[in-house]
């Protein structure tokens, strides 16, 4: 068992690949095996996590995620901690592995109620798990988890917290909020994108004995993998300006240029050797006296060859007068925002940006659900609801790498398989870190990073630097671009 680090690399697999290899691992092992080892895990981290804990609640569903609570029960009987569990199972009608698990937890002497118990320390919320998509959380069951929320002081959840969807990260009506969430023999992805970081808590892994900790072979590939930190090769001493690339910043209509100087503050910052901005405002600003090493340059005068663009930060309207030329370049280019917004309303936009891919040519956009859901003709809700397939559509549509940005921001990208953001939290949620972000990657292009690369590496750099940022300390974009690190 371990505690998800957010710099590793963990392969995540889906409901239903984590059923096969949950009957693959089976066939291998005699009966009840599983159970038993997911219930010992989930009992030891109970003790570790509640050490103290004298009033303990197991509720359990009346499947095998239920099952493994019935089997934590037992142990913590045996340790002497008198867990009190509820059961929405019958003997008549349990799984097989279940009905195991129900009779050792009888013969330990665990106590069964009908109902809750009163001031409980510790909730163990084995009620559905990857059973969310089988089952509603509906009469008693919704009771249970209101209950548990309301009475628990810390939750522990297995697998997955019952009301969360292991694939999409969405929620049903209502759900556990768990404290911690022990992830049994796989890591799902709605664990880490959509709602699935709120309601899960501090998530564990235990791969039951599978291998899958050491990527072991495996029956079916990883539906996504969760990023992890990448080291950051050092600057060769015989380096220059010209080593690391150039970035101009295209964007900053009137009344927008701070978001053209927050991607072009994030591109240096982050180590391109030289920055230029193409401001849409008439060409206002010539020098920024805070910042004197951006150099502006009006977008004809580019090398559009070699530099890398970042086009559509505060573009407004205007930038799409730009963009039939803009996509034609065969540097390196990450689209954001108004760019994106453009895209949507002109098909002829969209054509210029798929032949891209035919040219070999690199492209980054950088949607918010929003402009993914314009994109692409859907609701906003339709992106939320899977976000894992909303950007591997819009790469699909596109024929680029999509960093589809958000809690657990998904980067995708043809014939790969796509990557969970790890890192990042709600301190993001202000204005102009998506400008940042649009700079970062541009500056990681720059550098030699294909697209992709590009994309995972900014998007862990960026989230890293929030979960890093001093607590007494606002996180606002410009000081985010100018803690950025080549």
């Amino acid at each position: 068992m371990l505690k998800v680090d957010p710099r590793q690399a963990y392969a995540l697999h889906g409901c239903q690949a984590s059923r096969l290899i949950e009957l693959t691992l089976q066939s291998t092992l005699p009966p009840h095996s599983l159970m038993q080892r997911a219930g010992l895990s989930l009992a030891k981290l109970a003790l570790a996590i509640a050490p103290h804990a004298r009033h303990i609640w197991i509720a359990c569903g009346p499947g095998n995620n239920g099952g493994d609570g019935l089997e934590a029960a037992m142990q913590l009987q045996r340790w002497n901690k008198a867990p009190v569990v509820t059961w929405l199972g019958q003997p008549d009608t349990a799984p097989a592995d279940a009905l195991a698990s129900y009779q050792r937890a009888r013969d330990a002497g665990v106590q069964f109620t009908s109902t809750p118990p009163e001031n409980v320390d510790l909730g163990l919320d084995a009620m559905l798990g990857l059973g969310m998509n089988l089952r509603r959380p509906e009469g008693q069951l919704a009771q249970w988890i209101n209950t548990m929320n309301a009475s628990a002081s810390i939750i522990l959840s297995a697998d997955l917290p019952t009301g969360l969807y292991g694939d999409s990260g969405q929620l049903g009506t209502p759900f556990v909020n768990a404290s911690h969430t022990l992830s049994l023999l796989t890591l799902k992805p709605g664990l880490f994108t959509a709602h699935g970081r709120d309601a899960a808590g501090s998530v564990w892994f235990d791969d039951l004995g599978s291998g899958l900790e050491k990527a072991g072979p495996l029956p079916c590939p990883a539906t996504a993998w969760l990023s992890g930190a990448s080291p950051q090769p050092e600057r060769a001493p015989s380096s220059h300006k010209g080593s690391f690339g150039d970035v101009a910043i295209v964007g900053g209509a009137v009344g927008m240029t701070g978001a053209a100087l927050l991607a072009a503050s994030a591109a240096l910052h982050a180590g391109a050797g030289r920055v230029y901005v193409s401001l849409l405002d008439g060409g206002s600003l010539k020098v920024d006296l805070l910042q004197p090493e951006l150099m502006f340059c009006p977008f004809n005068l580019l090398n559009q060859t070699s530099t890398t663009l970042v086009c559509g930060c505060g573009g407004g309207l205007v930038v799409g007068d730009l963009l039939p030329q803009v996509l034609l370049t065969p540097a390196p280019l990450v689209l954001d925002a108004d760019a994106l917004n453009a895209i949507a309303r002109e098909s002829a936009l969209e054509e210029r940006l798929v032949a891209r891919a035919a040219s070999d040519f690199q492209t980054v956009i950088t949607p918010h659900p929003l402009e993914a859901a314009r994109l692409l003709g859907l609701t906003t809700t339709q992106i939320q609801n899977d976000r894992l397939q909303a950007a591997t559509q819009l790469a699909q549509r596109f024929r680029c790498t999509v960093v589809l940005k958000g809690t657990g921001t998904v980067i995708a990208a043809l014939g790969r398989t796509p990557v969970i953001n790890s890192t990042g939290n709600a301190r993001l949620a202000t204005a102009g870190t998506g400008d940042v972000l649009a700079g970062l990657v541009g500056a990681k292009l720059a550098g030699g990073h294909n697209a992709f690369e590009a994309a995972c590496l900014a998007c862990y750099q960026h989230g890293a630097l929030a979960d890093h940022w001093p607590m007494q300390h606002a996180l606002t974009a410009s000081a985010l671009a100018k803690a950025l690190k080549a």
